[in-house]
Protein backbone atom coordinates (compact mmCIF):
# COMPACT_ATOMS: atom_id res chain seq x y z
CA UNK A 1 0.00 0.00 0.00
CA UNK A 2 1.40 3.39 -1.00
CA UNK A 3 1.75 6.20 1.51
CA UNK A 4 -0.37 9.33 1.36
CA UNK A 5 2.66 11.39 0.35
CA UNK A 6 3.26 9.13 -2.65
CA UNK A 7 -0.38 9.39 -3.74
CA UNK A 8 -0.34 13.19 -3.48
CA UNK A 9 2.95 13.36 -5.39
CA UNK A 10 1.56 11.09 -8.12
CA UNK A 11 -1.56 13.24 -8.46
CA UNK A 12 0.53 16.43 -8.67
CA UNK A 13 2.78 14.99 -11.36
CA UNK A 14 -0.24 13.63 -13.24
CA UNK A 15 -1.76 17.14 -13.34
CA UNK A 16 1.63 18.60 -14.28
CA UNK A 17 1.75 16.27 -17.28
CA UNK A 18 -1.66 17.47 -18.42
CA UNK A 19 -0.62 21.11 -18.13
CA UNK A 20 2.65 20.57 -20.04
CA UNK A 21 0.78 19.07 -22.98
CA UNK A 22 -1.44 22.17 -23.37
CA UNK A 23 -0.65 24.92 -25.89
CA UNK A 24 1.16 28.01 -24.69
CA UNK A 25 -2.00 29.98 -25.55
CA UNK A 26 -4.10 28.08 -23.00
CA UNK A 27 -5.03 30.15 -19.92
CA UNK A 28 -3.39 27.69 -17.54
CA UNK A 29 -0.08 28.01 -19.42
CA UNK A 30 -0.26 31.80 -19.65
CA UNK A 31 -0.48 31.96 -15.85
CA UNK A 32 3.02 30.47 -15.62
CA UNK A 33 4.49 33.55 -17.29
CA UNK A 34 2.75 36.18 -15.15
CA UNK A 35 5.22 38.50 -13.47
CA UNK A 36 3.94 40.77 -10.70
CA UNK A 37 6.74 43.08 -9.55
CA UNK A 38 4.38 45.01 -7.25
CA UNK A 39 3.25 41.87 -5.38
CA UNK A 40 4.72 41.45 -1.92
CA UNK A 41 4.31 38.43 0.33
CA UNK A 42 3.36 38.63 3.98
CA UNK A 43 5.88 38.43 6.79
CA UNK A 44 7.31 35.12 7.81
CA UNK A 45 8.55 32.12 5.93
CA UNK A 46 7.78 32.35 2.21
CA UNK A 47 5.43 29.74 0.82
CA UNK A 48 6.67 27.40 -1.86
CA UNK A 49 5.43 28.01 -5.36
CA UNK A 50 3.84 25.25 -7.40
CA UNK A 51 6.86 25.08 -9.69
CA UNK A 52 9.19 24.61 -6.70
CA UNK A 53 7.09 21.71 -5.40
CA UNK A 54 6.96 20.07 -8.84
CA UNK A 55 10.71 20.39 -9.34
CA UNK A 56 11.27 18.82 -5.89
CA UNK A 57 8.92 15.94 -6.77
CA UNK A 58 10.69 15.37 -10.07
CA UNK A 59 14.13 15.41 -8.42
CA UNK A 60 13.06 13.03 -5.65
CA UNK A 61 11.87 10.49 -8.26
CA UNK A 62 14.80 11.09 -10.60
CA UNK A 63 12.60 12.31 -13.47
CA UNK A 64 12.80 15.14 -15.96
CA UNK A 65 9.89 17.35 -17.08
CA UNK A 66 9.37 15.41 -20.31
CA UNK A 67 8.79 12.16 -18.39
CA UNK A 68 5.88 13.56 -16.38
Amino acid sequence: MASIEDKIRDARLHWFGHIRRRNMDAPVRRCEKIDRPDYRRCRGRPKKSWSEVISHDLNSLGLVEDMA
